[in-house]
C-alpha cells in the first residue's frame, strides 16, 4: 500500500553508542508471509521508543524477535555492542531484557505478590519455584525476593496489593501487577505490548507518567494502538507497515510523515480527517481510539 515510504526517516540509523538496543537488517517470514522485511531501528537508554502501525504491520512480531519468542531469518539485534541474535529467552532476561504480553498474564492460584516474585528468577539463587514447591533455600534469598518483588509493586503504586488474589483486582490493577512482574528482573531494556489495551480514557494519563517515570532506569519500547498516549510519551516512534520500515523520527515527524497518514487512512496523505496533513490521534466518546488512528491487532502481529 505504501511503496513511496519516507527515504530520510525510514532509512537504517547510524551506529549508535554502548547502551542502545540496536535491530539490523531484520526479516521475519513465516511459511509464505514476510511478516518482517529488513528492519532497521534503535531504542534508545533512558528513552520511551514507539512502534506502531496498522493492523497486520509486524509490531508485536518485532517485540517477540526483542525477546526471544521469534528466531529472525535474517538480520541482528544487539545491546550495547553484545549480540543478542539466536540467544535463548532465559539468557536474553538474564542480560536484561524483560517483556509484558498484551493481556495480563498472571497465575490466579497465587496472590500478587508472588506473581511478582515468579518475575524474579533470574536474580534469585535457588529461584522462585523450588521455594513455592517447599523446597529450601536461604532465608536470606527469600527475604531479598520478598523485598525487590515490593519494591517493583512500589513502583507501579500496587504495593497494597501484595497479598491480594489476581482475580479480587480490577483490570487495571492486574496489569500493573504484571508489569511489576517485568520490573522486578530490573530489566535494561523493557518492552511493553499494548500496556493501555483495556484501560479507560481516564487512565491513560497515568499510564503515561508511568512509563515516563520507568524510562529513566531503562531502554522503554512500547507497542500500542492509542496514539494520544503514544505521542505524548515517546521521543522516538517507528512506524511499520506490511513489516516494513515506513518512518523513524519523533513523534511531530511521525504525524507530519504522508506515508504515515497514506498507511493509518488509506489515502496518499495529501489530505487528513481535517483537512490537514498527518496522523489523527483524536479518541471516540467512549473513550476508545477512533477507527482512524486504530490499528486493530491481529493475534501474532
Amino acid at each position: 500500500m505504501n511503496d513511496g515510504s519516507s527515504a530520510v526517516a525510514a532509512s537504517p540509523p547510524p551506529a549508535q553508542p554502548a547502551g542502545v538496543l540496536d535491530v539490523r537488517s531484520v526479516t521475519v517470514r513465516f511459511g509464505g508471509l514476510t511478516a518482517l522485511d529488513e528492519v532497521s531501528l534503535t531504542a534508545a537508554p533512558r528513552q520511551v521508543t514507539g512502534i506502531i502501525g496498522p493492523n497486520g504491520a509486524g509490531k508485536t512480531t518485532l517485540l517477540n524477535v526483542l525477546c526471544g519468542f521469534v528466531r529472525p531469518d535474517s538480520g541482528e539485534v544487539s545491546l550495547g555492542g553484545s549480540r543478542l541474535t539466536g540467544l535463548p529467552t532465559h539468557r536474553l532476561a538474564s542480560l536484561g531484557i524483560a517483556r509484558t504480553l498484551q493481556g495480563v498474564g498472571l497465575f490466579r492460584g497465587l496472590t500478587v505478590l508472588e506473581n511478582v516474585m515468579a518475575g524474579a528468577t533470574c536474580h534469585a539463587r535457588a529461584g522462585f519455584w523450588p521455594g513455592l514447591l517447599g523446597i529450601t533455600r536461604s532465608d536470606r534469598d527469600e527475604r531479598a525476593l520478598r523485598e525487590r518483588s515490593l519494591a517493583a509493586l512500589d513502583r507501579v503504586g500496587a504495593a497494597e496489593l501484595a497479598g491480594r488474589m489476581p482475580d479480587q483486582l480490577p483490570y487495571g490493577m492486574r496489569k500493573r501487577a504484571a508489569l511489576a512482574g517485568a520490573l522486578v528482573a530490573e530489566p535494561k531494556v523493557l518492552l511493553l505490548d499494548e500496556p493501555a489495551s483495556g484501560l479507560s480514557e481516564a487512565e491513560l494519563p497515568e499510564l503515561g507518567e508511568l512509563i515516563t517515570r520507568l524510562a529513566a532506569a531503562a531502554s522503554v519500547v512500547v507497542v500500542e494502538h492509542r496514539m494520544d498516549l503514544m505521542m505524548s510519551v515517546c521521543e522516538a516512534i517507528a512506524v511499520l507497515d506490511f513489516g516494513r520500515l515506513i518512518a523513524h523520527g519523533t513523534p511531530d515527524q511521525v504525524q507530519a510523515d504522508p506515508a504515515v497518514t497514506a498507511a493509518y487512512l488509506g489515502t496518499n496523505g495529501e489530505n487528513g480527517p481535517d483537512g490537514e496533513t498527518g496522523l489523527n490521534v483524536e479518541t471516540a466518546p467512549d473513550g476508545h481510539p477512533s477507527p482512524d488512528a486504530e490499528g486493530g491487532e491481529t493475534p501474532g502481529d
